[in-house]
């Protein structure tokens, strides 16, 4: 900062990793080249960064394994090899979960496994209801972060007996005729986001979130707000939107406290300030990173204003609080 103030705290922010240890790919539309392999090397060059610059804790948005190591029956391998990457940080890391951990796991394996990051929340809260996803916790005096479940409400994220994965065909089959669901619905715009490797929130999760949010602006708390999907038409491709962005986005813009919502997803990342004054990230994906280049960064909390550092694909931002 020019005028020598220090911040509060700082921490760390990556999205997709996507690791799997196989031979580079392409995309699903066959248009960008993955570097499966060599994003474990990038995630290393991050944690690495983070020790040096002491982050108060990390937060992964999700997509930590590629759905390719289910088919070569190598999910828990991969799982351990980032894991242990990120044991290596003095810093806690707190996991977002995306599309890729429900291609690998169940949500019962993930609620048991080392990506269910909740109990690190300590001051925060304990999972909510019908094993969603979503806590949060307050990293510092004055601050607070929410993570969500965009799975909540899903095809892949939920069993195929349950009440939400019903709604969830339903709600697809009303948008999107493809005989596969991960084909967008041929009408452009927003309705591109009606496919099977997204989701939405559940009526107890928005509720829960507008409890958070409604102590936080008693408190006068400043928020920021974690997902794996983005919930702004403008911070993203509308393919990789939340089915249900704008009833969040309605709970967002009602409470004063909130500054941020950074997501991943969109590989290709986006940026939107919002008429509220909310900052609408979505971070660049490692997995579409070239190896000599990088795709994270370091965001630096501070009373006024955060001011994220970017890396490699990452660009630098200043985000005035509204």
């Amino acid at each position: 900062m020019e005028d020598g103030a220090q911040p509060v705290f700082s921490f760390g922010i990556i999205a997709d990793i996507q690791y799997a240890d196989i031979e580079d790919g392409l995309n699903f539309l066959r248009t960008r080249k993955r570097f499966y392999r060599n994003s474990i090397q990038l995630l290393r060059n991050a944690t690495r960064r983070w020790e040096e610059q002491r982050v108060r804790c990390v937060l992964q948005l999700g997509d930590i394994i590629d759905g390719f190591n289910k088919s070569h029956d190598t999910s828990e391998q991969a799982l351990d090899t980032v894991i242990g990457e990120f044991e290596k940080s003095f810093a806690d890391v707190h996991h977002v979960w995306g599309n890729h951990e429900f291609y690998n796991f169940c949500r019962e394996t993930l609620l048991a496994s080392p990506l269910n990051s909740a109990a690190k929340a300590g001051n925060g809260s304990d999972l909510i209801a019908d094993d969603i996803y979503a806590y949060e916790f307050s990293p510092a005096p004055g601050f607070r972060f929410v993570l969500l479940d965009a799975y909540d409400v899903s095809l892949i994220g939920r069993e195929e007996n349950s009440e939400k994965y019903k709604r969830s065909v339903k709600l697809l089959q009303e948008h999107n005729n493809n005989p596969d669901l991960n084909h967008p619905p041929v009408f452009h715009g927003m309705e591109q986001r009606f496919v099977k490797f997204n989701g939405g929130f559940s009526k107890e999760q928005l509720l829960w979130i507008d409890e958070v949010l409604t102590l936080a602006d008693q408190k006068q708390e400043r928020v920021t707000v974690f997902s794996h999907l983005p919930v702004h038409p403008n911070a993203t491709d509308p393919i990789c939107l939340a089915w249900n962005y704008e009833a969040m986005l309605s709970v967002l813009r009602f409470h004063k406290s909130v500054v941020c919502f950074m997501a991943g997803h969109d590989h290709d990342g986006g940026y939107y300030i919002d008429e509220s004054g909310i900052h609408h990230i979505t971070l660049e994906g490692v997995i579409e990173t070239r190896p000599d280049s990088n795709a994270f960064g370091t965001v630096y909390v501070y009373e006024d204003q955060m001011v994220l550092k970017g890396n490699g694909r990452i660009s630098d931002k200043v985000l005035k609080y509204p």
